[in-house]
Protein backbone atom coordinates (compact mmCIF):
# COMPACT_ATOMS: atom_id res chain seq x y z
CA UNK A 1 0.00 0.00 0.00
CA UNK A 2 1.15 4.13 -0.37
CA UNK A 3 1.55 6.05 3.04
CA UNK A 4 3.34 8.65 3.81
CA UNK A 5 6.18 7.76 5.93
CA UNK A 6 8.46 10.62 8.02
CA UNK A 7 11.78 8.58 8.29
CA UNK A 8 14.02 10.88 10.67
CA UNK A 9 15.68 14.02 11.55
CA UNK A 10 16.54 16.29 8.66
CA UNK A 11 14.09 14.26 6.46
CA UNK A 12 9.98 15.78 5.01
CA UNK A 13 7.34 12.85 5.01
CA UNK A 14 7.06 10.68 1.76
CA UNK A 15 5.25 8.56 -0.31
CA UNK A 16 6.36 5.18 0.32
CA UNK A 17 5.07 1.75 -0.42
CA UNK A 18 5.05 -0.58 2.38
CA UNK A 19 3.24 -4.16 3.20
CA UNK A 20 -0.90 -4.27 3.64
CA UNK A 21 -1.16 -4.42 7.41
CA UNK A 22 -2.78 -7.29 8.67
CA UNK A 23 -5.49 -7.19 11.73
CA UNK A 24 -4.39 -9.09 14.67
CA UNK A 25 -6.65 -10.50 17.56
CA UNK A 26 -8.62 -7.22 18.82
CA UNK A 27 -7.62 -5.32 16.26
CA UNK A 28 -9.28 -3.74 13.34
CA UNK A 29 -8.46 -3.24 9.71
CA UNK A 30 -9.31 0.22 8.34
CA UNK A 31 -9.61 1.39 4.32
CA UNK A 32 -8.81 4.59 5.08
CA UNK A 33 -10.62 7.07 2.97
CA UNK A 34 -9.85 10.81 4.81
CA UNK A 35 -6.72 11.79 7.09
CA UNK A 36 -6.81 15.50 8.41
CA UNK A 37 -3.11 17.00 8.76
CA UNK A 38 -1.95 18.78 11.86
CA UNK A 39 0.53 21.40 12.97
CA UNK A 40 1.21 18.30 15.68
CA UNK A 41 2.54 16.49 12.85
CA UNK A 42 4.92 19.51 11.77
CA UNK A 43 6.16 19.39 15.58
CA UNK A 44 7.08 15.54 14.84
CA UNK A 45 8.80 16.35 12.00
CA UNK A 46 10.62 19.25 13.59
CA UNK A 47 11.38 17.36 16.53
CA UNK A 48 11.46 13.06 16.16
CA UNK A 49 11.84 12.98 20.02
CA UNK A 50 8.44 13.54 20.36
CA UNK A 51 7.62 10.17 19.35
CA UNK A 52 10.94 8.37 20.67
CA UNK A 53 11.85 5.30 18.72
CA UNK A 54 8.96 5.08 16.65
CA UNK A 55 10.67 5.96 13.08
CA UNK A 56 10.13 5.14 10.34
CA UNK A 57 6.21 6.05 11.16
CA UNK A 58 3.18 6.48 9.16
CA UNK A 59 1.62 10.04 10.27
CA UNK A 60 -1.85 10.82 10.30
CA UNK A 61 -3.83 10.87 13.51
CA UNK A 62 -7.23 12.02 12.13
CA UNK A 63 -8.79 9.68 10.49
CA UNK A 64 -11.98 8.38 9.37
CA UNK A 65 -12.06 5.00 6.90
CA UNK A 66 -14.30 1.94 6.41
CA UNK A 67 -13.83 -1.21 8.35
CA UNK A 68 -12.09 -3.57 5.47
CA UNK A 69 -11.41 -6.78 8.40
CA UNK A 70 -11.98 -7.69 11.69
CA UNK A 71 -9.30 -9.24 13.73
CA UNK A 72 -10.05 -12.53 15.37
CA UNK A 73 -12.54 -11.87 18.70
CA UNK A 74 -13.83 -8.32 17.44
CA UNK A 75 -17.28 -7.66 18.13
CA UNK A 76 -19.38 -4.61 17.47
CA UNK A 77 -18.36 -3.58 13.98
CA UNK A 78 -19.04 -4.58 10.95
CA UNK A 79 -17.29 -5.03 7.53
CA UNK A 80 -18.59 -2.38 5.45
CA UNK A 81 -18.97 0.03 8.38
CA UNK A 82 -17.87 4.19 7.99
CA UNK A 83 -16.08 5.02 11.04
CA UNK A 84 -13.75 8.00 12.26
CA UNK A 85 -10.96 6.77 14.58
CA UNK A 86 -10.54 8.30 18.02
CA UNK A 87 -6.69 9.15 18.59
CA UNK A 88 -5.38 9.45 22.14
CA UNK A 89 -5.36 5.38 23.16
CA UNK A 90 -4.98 4.50 26.15
CA UNK A 91 -5.22 1.38 28.49
CA UNK A 92 -8.75 1.03 28.73
CA UNK A 93 -8.81 0.06 32.43
CA UNK A 94 -7.32 2.99 34.07
CA UNK A 95 -9.79 5.44 36.55
CA UNK A 96 -9.64 7.91 33.22
CA UNK A 97 -9.65 5.63 30.61
CA UNK A 98 -13.00 3.55 32.42
CA UNK A 99 -14.61 6.78 32.30
CA UNK A 100 -13.57 7.67 28.32
CA UNK A 101 -11.33 10.07 28.87
CA UNK A 102 -8.55 8.00 27.65
CA UNK A 103 -6.83 11.46 26.82
CA UNK A 104 -5.02 11.01 30.11
CA UNK A 105 -4.71 7.77 30.43
CA UNK A 106 -2.47 6.86 33.47
CA UNK A 107 -0.80 3.95 31.90
CA UNK A 108 0.08 4.82 28.41
CA UNK A 109 3.77 5.94 28.89
CA UNK A 110 4.02 2.30 31.51
CA UNK A 111 2.43 0.87 28.88
CA UNK A 112 4.23 2.20 25.66
CA UNK A 113 0.78 3.02 24.28
CA UNK A 114 1.44 5.37 21.91
CA UNK A 115 -1.44 7.51 19.25
CA UNK A 116 -1.54 6.48 15.68
CA UNK A 117 0.76 8.85 13.67
CA UNK A 118 2.33 9.84 17.03
CA UNK A 119 3.66 7.11 17.44
CA UNK A 120 2.22 3.95 16.33
CA UNK A 121 0.96 3.56 12.55
CA UNK A 122 -1.40 6.31 11.65
CA UNK A 123 -3.87 7.04 8.98
CA UNK A 124 -2.27 8.81 6.25
CA UNK A 125 -1.94 5.37 4.06
CA UNK A 126 -4.69 3.38 2.38
CA UNK A 127 -5.14 1.08 5.21
CA UNK A 128 -4.49 1.41 9.20
CA UNK A 129 -4.56 -0.90 11.91
CA UNK A 130 -6.65 0.21 15.04
CA UNK A 131 -5.93 -0.82 18.18
CA UNK A 132 -9.01 -1.68 19.76
CA UNK A 133 -12.91 -1.22 18.48
CA UNK A 134 -13.44 1.17 21.54
CA UNK A 135 -11.27 3.80 19.49
CA UNK A 136 -13.92 3.60 16.44
CA UNK A 137 -16.94 5.92 16.45
CA UNK A 138 -19.52 5.22 13.60
CA UNK A 139 -19.80 8.70 10.95
CA UNK A 140 -23.37 8.11 10.46
CA UNK A 141 -23.99 9.82 7.38
CA UNK A 142 -21.23 12.94 7.80
CA UNK A 143 -18.35 12.95 4.96
CA UNK A 144 -15.88 11.23 5.24
CA UNK A 145 -13.29 14.02 4.35
CA UNK A 146 -15.08 16.35 6.71
CA UNK A 147 -15.59 13.85 9.49
CA UNK A 148 -11.80 13.05 9.90
CA UNK A 149 -10.64 16.58 11.16
CA UNK A 150 -13.03 16.58 13.86
CA UNK A 151 -11.18 13.27 15.91
CA UNK A 152 -8.31 16.61 16.26
CA UNK A 153 -9.23 19.84 14.99
CA UNK A 154 -13.01 19.50 16.24
CA UNK A 155 -12.41 17.31 19.47
CA UNK A 156 -9.21 19.56 20.46
CA UNK A 157 -11.15 22.38 21.16
CA UNK A 158 -14.29 21.17 22.09
CA UNK A 159 -12.39 19.51 24.94
CA UNK A 160 -10.69 23.08 25.98
CA UNK A 161 -14.18 25.30 25.77
CA UNK A 162 -16.26 22.92 27.39
CA UNK A 163 -14.54 23.27 30.58
CA UNK A 164 -15.06 26.80 30.53
CA UNK A 165 -18.58 27.02 29.24
CA UNK A 166 -19.93 28.37 32.98
CA UNK A 167 -17.92 31.76 32.52
CA UNK A 168 -19.51 31.58 29.27
CA UNK A 169 -22.41 33.70 29.94
CA UNK A 170 -24.58 36.67 28.54
CA UNK A 171 -22.37 39.19 28.43
CA UNK A 172 -18.93 37.32 28.22
CA UNK A 173 -16.11 37.48 26.09
CA UNK A 174 -14.16 34.67 24.34
CA UNK A 175 -10.75 35.17 22.67
CA UNK A 176 -9.16 33.09 19.76
CA UNK A 177 -6.00 33.27 19.11
CA UNK A 178 -4.50 31.62 16.02
CA UNK A 179 -7.69 30.67 13.16
CA UNK A 180 -6.24 27.82 11.34
CA UNK A 181 -7.20 24.28 11.96
CA UNK A 182 -8.14 24.46 15.18
CA UNK A 183 -9.06 27.88 16.00
CA UNK A 184 -11.94 28.09 13.17
CA UNK A 185 -13.68 25.09 14.68
CA UNK A 186 -12.93 26.81 17.90
CA UNK A 187 -15.25 29.85 16.87
CA UNK A 188 -18.11 27.73 15.33
CA UNK A 189 -17.80 25.52 19.12
CA UNK A 190 -18.08 28.61 20.57
CA UNK A 191 -21.18 30.13 18.79
CA UNK A 192 -23.17 26.17 18.73
CA UNK A 193 -22.34 25.95 22.93
CA UNK A 194 -22.54 29.54 24.82
CA UNK A 195 -23.73 32.75 24.85
CA UNK A 196 -19.95 34.36 24.37
CA UNK A 197 -19.01 37.12 22.35
CA UNK A 198 -15.96 35.87 20.20
CA UNK A 199 -12.90 37.70 19.20
CA UNK A 200 -10.62 35.98 16.96
CA UNK A 201 -6.89 37.23 16.20
CA UNK A 202 -4.56 36.09 13.66
CA UNK A 203 -1.69 37.46 11.64
CA UNK A 204 -3.36 36.22 8.81
CA UNK A 205 -6.44 38.69 6.92
CA UNK A 206 -7.58 35.52 4.89
CA UNK A 207 -8.20 33.75 7.92
CA UNK A 208 -9.92 36.15 9.74
CA UNK A 209 -12.12 36.58 6.66
CA UNK A 210 -12.77 33.06 7.23
CA UNK A 211 -13.49 33.36 11.08
CA UNK A 212 -15.92 36.72 10.11
CA UNK A 213 -18.03 34.13 7.88
CA UNK A 214 -18.31 31.36 10.45
CA UNK A 215 -19.57 33.02 13.27
CA UNK A 216 -16.58 35.43 15.17
CA UNK A 217 -18.11 38.85 16.19
CA UNK A 218 -15.04 40.64 15.82
CA UNK A 219 -11.92 40.23 13.91
CA UNK A 220 -8.18 41.69 14.84
CA UNK A 221 -4.78 41.21 13.40
CA UNK A 222 -2.67 39.64 15.84
CA UNK A 223 0.19 42.03 16.38
CA UNK A 224 1.72 44.32 19.00
CA UNK A 225 -1.35 46.33 19.25
CA UNK A 226 -3.74 43.46 19.87
CA UNK A 227 -4.19 43.16 23.68
CA UNK A 228 -5.19 46.95 23.66
CA UNK A 229 -7.66 46.26 20.82
CA UNK A 230 -9.40 43.30 22.79
CA UNK A 231 -9.18 45.25 25.93
CA UNK A 232 -11.20 48.62 24.16
CA UNK A 233 -13.45 45.29 22.33
CA UNK A 234 -14.16 44.49 26.41
CA UNK A 235 -14.47 47.98 28.01
CA UNK A 236 -10.63 47.14 29.72
CA UNK A 237 -11.94 44.38 31.64
CA UNK A 238 -10.50 41.86 29.38
CA UNK A 239 -11.91 38.36 28.27
CA UNK A 240 -13.20 35.48 30.17
CA UNK A 241 -11.69 32.59 28.45
CA UNK A 242 -8.71 33.17 25.58
CA UNK A 243 -7.88 30.21 23.90
CA UNK A 244 -4.14 30.04 22.33
CA UNK A 245 -4.02 27.34 19.47
CA UNK A 246 -0.26 28.81 18.48
CA UNK A 247 1.74 28.50 21.98
CA UNK A 248 4.57 29.80 20.88
CA UNK A 249 6.06 32.55 23.57
CA UNK A 250 4.50 35.89 22.07
CA UNK A 251 1.06 33.81 21.18
CA UNK A 252 0.98 32.79 25.41
CA UNK A 253 2.27 36.31 26.15
CA UNK A 254 -0.21 37.92 24.42
CA UNK A 255 -3.44 35.45 25.90
CA UNK A 256 -1.86 37.10 29.26
CA UNK A 257 -2.61 40.42 28.34
CA UNK A 258 -6.06 39.99 26.66
CA UNK A 259 -7.42 37.73 29.84
CA UNK A 260 -9.62 39.52 32.71
CA UNK A 261 -10.02 39.12 36.08
CA UNK A 262 -11.47 35.41 37.40
CA UNK A 263 -11.02 34.43 33.59
CA UNK A 264 -9.75 31.12 31.93
CA UNK A 265 -6.55 30.90 29.63
CA UNK A 266 -6.41 27.37 27.85
CA UNK A 267 -3.44 27.20 26.18
CA UNK A 268 -3.84 24.54 23.53
CA UNK A 269 -1.00 24.43 20.60
CA UNK A 270 1.65 22.53 20.77
CA UNK A 271 4.80 24.92 21.27
CA UNK A 272 7.31 25.95 23.94
CA UNK A 273 5.17 29.11 25.44
CA UNK A 274 5.12 29.47 28.92
CA UNK A 275 2.70 31.94 30.91
CA UNK A 276 3.55 32.81 34.74
CA UNK A 277 1.17 33.07 36.92
CA UNK A 278 1.29 34.85 40.44
CA UNK A 279 0.19 36.98 42.94
CA UNK A 280 0.68 40.53 41.14
CA UNK A 281 1.95 39.55 38.05
CA UNK A 282 -1.23 37.90 36.81
CA UNK A 283 -4.89 38.94 36.69
CA UNK A 284 -6.36 38.06 40.24
CA UNK A 285 -8.16 34.32 39.98
CA UNK A 286 -6.75 33.52 36.55
CA UNK A 287 -6.20 30.18 35.76
CA UNK A 288 -3.67 28.72 33.31
CA UNK A 289 -4.37 25.24 31.88
CA UNK A 290 -2.91 22.90 28.84
CA UNK A 291 -5.37 20.31 28.01
CA UNK A 292 -4.44 17.81 25.58
CA UNK A 293 -6.86 16.68 23.11
CA UNK A 294 -10.51 15.30 24.61
CA UNK A 295 -12.43 12.18 25.67
CA UNK A 296 -14.60 9.54 23.72
CA UNK A 297 -18.13 10.84 24.73
CA UNK A 298 -16.76 13.87 23.61
CA UNK A 299 -15.60 13.40 20.40
CA UNK A 300 -19.80 11.48 20.18
CA UNK A 301 -20.90 15.26 20.92
CA UNK A 302 -18.32 16.96 18.27
CA UNK A 303 -19.75 14.46 15.49
CA UNK A 304 -23.52 15.04 16.85
CA UNK A 305 -23.28 19.03 16.23
CA UNK A 306 -21.49 18.62 12.79
CA UNK A 307 -24.30 16.16 11.81
CA UNK A 308 -26.65 19.27 13.18
CA UNK A 309 -25.33 21.61 11.26
CA UNK A 310 -23.83 23.40 13.79
CA UNK A 311 -20.27 23.60 12.99
CA UNK A 312 -18.07 22.05 9.88
CA UNK A 313 -15.02 21.76 8.84
CA UNK A 314 -13.46 23.94 6.11
CA UNK A 315 -11.33 21.33 4.05
CA UNK A 316 -8.96 21.56 1.24
CA UNK A 317 -8.61 17.84 0.09
CA UNK A 318 -5.48 16.58 -1.72
CA UNK A 319 -4.46 13.48 -2.57
CA UNK A 320 -1.93 10.82 -0.86
CA UNK A 321 0.58 11.75 -3.67
CA UNK A 322 0.06 15.69 -3.07
CA UNK A 323 0.94 14.95 0.78
CA UNK A 324 4.47 15.97 1.21
CA UNK A 325 4.14 19.33 -1.07
CA UNK A 326 0.73 19.66 1.27
CA UNK A 327 2.68 19.47 4.28
CA UNK A 328 5.49 22.14 3.31
CA UNK A 329 2.14 24.43 2.52
CA UNK A 330 1.21 23.72 6.05
CA UNK A 331 5.21 24.32 7.74
CA UNK A 332 4.40 27.86 5.70
CA UNK A 333 1.06 28.52 7.05
CA UNK A 334 -0.68 28.75 3.93
CA UNK A 335 -3.42 26.22 4.70
CA UNK A 336 -6.67 27.91 5.58
CA UNK A 337 -9.16 25.46 7.50
CA UNK A 338 -7.44 22.01 7.53
CA UNK A 339 -5.63 19.99 4.62
CA UNK A 340 -7.25 16.60 4.23
CA UNK A 341 -5.56 13.77 1.92
CA UNK A 342 -7.81 11.48 0.40
CA UNK A 343 -6.12 8.13 -0.24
Amino acid sequence: MKAVQFAGQGSMPEVVTVPDPEPGPGEVLLRVKASGMCHSDIAVIENPLLVGGSLPLILGHEGAGTVAALGHGVTGVEVGQDMVVYGPWGCGTCHNCSRGAENYCTRAQELAIKPPGLGAPGAMAEYMIVDDVRHLVPVDGLDLAEAAPLTDAGLTPYHAIKRSLGKLLPGSTAVVIGTGGLGHMAVQILRATSATRVIALDISEEKLELAREIGAHETVISDEAAAGRVRELTGGLGADLVLDFVGIQPTVTLAGACAGMCSDVTIVGVADGRLPVGFGSSPFEMAVAAPYWGGRDELIEVLALARSGAIGVHVEAHPLDEAPRTYQRLHDNEIVGRAVIVP
